[in-house]
């Protein structure tokens, strides 16, 4: 039996990524590796109470629980890393669909970096197809929280803590 899953749908992808660029400021970008980590919580808000929080960090740890916990018995549960790989070409499809239509900056992707190209038609793209639900916006707010100026390599980083991406012989 199949059933529908948003992590290999194109369309969701864009919608998951463009709705992950609204909480973009004006000039600043991020690493496509960071986008697609919170992408991958937006898929699988469960996961997100998998993420290392170091022990001084009690005020995320009390965020953290606070985000429901949901069992969705059509989540595919197994390897982390294995589904973040699987993901990855409908991210990147995803991505180079915003870039190609300019919302995202063509500049800054070349770059390996999320940017807005054209705000006011990332805008209008959010005013068509809509926000995310409450539950991913939830998460997708604490991911940013915790990590929009969290390092993404090196020890405690966001790759070593979520575990999707090695980290091991990243340059610090």
């Amino acid at each position: 039996m199949m059933t529908f899953n948003p992590a290999f749908d194109l369309y969701h992808s864009i919608f998951r990524m463009a709705n992950i660029a609204c909480r973009l400021e004006e000039g600043e970008f991020f690493e496509v590796e960071r986008v697609r980590i919170w992408d991958y919580y937006l898929i699988f808000p469960d996961k997100v109470h998998k993420i290392k929080i170091k022990r001084d960090e009690k005020d995320m740890r009390a965020l953290c629980s606070k985000l429901s916990k949901h069992n969705n018995p059509y989540e595919r549960s197994g390897n982390n890393r294995i589904q973040f790989e699987q993901i990855r070409s409908v991210q990147i499809s995803a991505l180079k669909c915003l870039v190609s239509c300019g919302i995202l900056s063509k500049e800054d992707y070349e770059k390996g970096r999320v940017a807005v190209g054209d705000r006011t038609a990332l805008d209008d793209f959010i005013a068509t197809v809509g926000r995310l639900p409450a539950r991913e916006h939830n998460s997708l707010s604490y991911l940013l929280l915790f990590s929009r100026n969290m390092p993404l390599t090196g020890i405690d980083g966001l790759k070593d803590r979520t575990r999707l991406l090695d980290s091991k012989y990243d340059a610090d």
